[in-house]
């Protein structure tokens, strides 16, 4: 959990950097992470200097060489721990000349991070800047595994503007409902093919710390959270260093974090491959076909992106395997023949589990277009029964540019304790479903009277059998199913309305002549 003290310090970083003359979020983001990166690599060495020295042996890896780099400088003085005592000029030199060139040779390294360091760029523009960001960053403690990743949770907060491709941050609740309601266990294997920050991947680690804390205290597990895991993708190379040092700071040691165009290269090594897709990919329109995956187009045959994706992750998923992915509002209504053939496959083929519709504003301000949540389980012979819907009204925020929180920070989010949950009051569950959502979730094969299948289309979640479906065209849109009650509102008569209006005439006309009479 973050301090006000914490906040406070990373808001200078921050500062520092815009009126630095930096002022481009994800510059400065990258920056940061080159220098948490120089920091956690003079960590690493000075563990293993600690380790060699106790065991009274030589360092068995060394971080950083013995001997002069190609300029001649010992590669000793590249550590953090070295250069941050120097004068400012001298610092600029280190890290811009020979920091920076060293850190693009690690490329051979075996780590991901170290993989997308290899074109590392130092963009820093003065040595008073430097010098200023890595005293405060030295200052910043990053021995506590949950302290560091909310701090670079709270600084990949504070990127503000859409990226490119359609690119958008998606809000750390809303991951964490769809990653609560999949329930990851100790031996899925997690994708999510544009990964980004790697917001969902986080956000499943995390859960199983929590959930399953045991894990780590079995030695094949903790070899798969550490190493098999965790699988993202993105053809963004900022992204990529981004999302690396997301989950290196979350203490996954060494996650699948690779450049790859998901739509555009074939999947042959990727196919069935995954238990658990989670995913908010980028909803960039049409592509042309010459640049779509052949493998893609024999499932689908449409440049729609977001079509295209779902596509991709019917094929990532193994039998069994199941997924939570974002879509627009089209996907579920759709006229065109792929939208229809791809909801009828999903319905028929597959065993679609739930939607979740989600409130106008959820991605503002970066975006206000219409949302659903898709929840589905690859199966390849069907077992679609029925599908539960949720109409989600609220998030607890407001819907606006601004995202105000509406409720204290302790009525936001999952509440996933029940007892917790149910303390919320009507006017708090109107302006925070998320607990609701997951309740009802967990409810949705219960039988029996006041259980989700026997809720009236009236309510926030119901039940629609397959059969409904497929009679209304493989139409997902809740407001399809959902029925509306109106309330009779009784109008007074407009004889009556018009007899006001000439009474307030009247009166009008009288306080005229008396203000006339006045002036006089």
């Amino acid at each position: 959990m973050l301090t006000g003290d914490l906040k406070s310090k990373i808001d200078q970083i921050w500062n520092a950097f815009w009126s630095g003359g930096i002022a481009n979020p994800i510059e400065v983001i990258e920056q940061i992470t080159y220098l948490l990166f120089l920091r956690r690599l003079d960590d690493l060495h000075t563990l293993e200097e600690n380790k060699a020295t106790r065991l009274k042996r030589p360092m068995e890896r060394r971080i950083f060489p013995e001997g002069l780099d190609s300029r001649g400088r010992a590669f000793d003085t590249l550590r953090w721990s070295r250069f941050k005592n120097e004068a400012p000029s001298e610092m600029f030199v280190i890290v811009g000349e020979h920091v920076f060139p060293f850190l693009r040779t690690l490329g051979t390294d075996d780590s991901t991070y170290a993989h997308h360091m290899k074109d590392a760029r130092f963009t820093i523009p003065t040595p008073a800047l430097l010098a200023k960001v890595v005293d405060l960053l030295d200052a910043v403690p990053m021995d506590n595994r949950d302290t560091k990743g909310d701090l670079y949770e709270y600084m990949l907060g504070k990127i503000a503007s859409a990226g490119q491709n359609g690119q958008f941050r998606t809000p750390r609740h809303i991951i964490q409902l769809m990653v609560e309601m999949t329930a990851p266990t100790p031996t899925d294997t997690i994708c999510d093919p544009a990964s980004g920050t790697c917001g969902f991947l986080v956000a499943a680690g995390e859960y199983l710390r929590e959930q399953h804390a045991s894990l780590f205290h079995d030695a094949k597990l903790n070899q798969h959270f550490n190493h098999g895991m965790f699988h993202g993708y993105d053809f963004d190379n900022t992204m990529l260093r981004i999302g690396s040092m997301n989950m290196m700071l979350h203490g996954v040691d060494n996650p699948a974090i690779t450049y790859r165009d998901s739509l555009g290269q074939e999947h042959g090594l990727e196919e069935d491959r995954y238990s658990l897709v989670l995913a908010n990919p980028p909803f960039a329109g049409s592509l042309d076909y010459e640049n779509v995956a052949k493998d893609l187009l024999q499932t689908v045959k449409t440049k729609k992106t977001e079509l295209l994706f779902l596509a991709l992750f019917l094929r990532l998923l193994k039998p069994g395997g199941r997924a939570a992915v974002i879509v627009p509002d089209g996907v579920l209504f759709g006229s065109s023949t792929a939208h229809k053939a791809l909801r009828k496959m999903l319905v028929e083929d597959q065993k679609l589990d739930g939607i979740v519709s989600l409130p106008g504003g959820v991605f503002k301000p970066y975006a206000g277009v219409s949302t659903a949540i898709l929840f589905f389980t690859k199966t390849n012979s069907g077992g679609t029964d029925k599908v539960w819907f949720y109409d989600m009204q609220a998030d607890g925020y407001s819907l606006d540019d601004k995202r105000q929180p509406l409720l204290p920070e302790d009525k936001l989010g999952l509440q996933r304790t029940p007892a917790v949950r149910e303390q919320l009051s009507k006017e708090e569950h109107a302006k925070n479903n998320l607990p609701d959502v997951l309740a009802r979730w967990a409810r949705r094969n219960e039988v029996g009277e006041g259980a989700e299948q026997q809720r009236s289309r009236t309510a926030q979640s119901f039940c629609v059998p397959k059969a409904d479906i497929a009679a209304n065209g493989y139409d997902l849109s809740i407001n399809r199913y959902k029925e509306v009650v109106y309330a009779q509102v009784q109008h007074r008569a407009p004889s009556e309305i018009l007899a006001e209006l000439a009474k307030l005439d009247k009166e009008i006309a009288a306080g005229m002549k008396v203000l006339e009479g006045m002036l006089k």
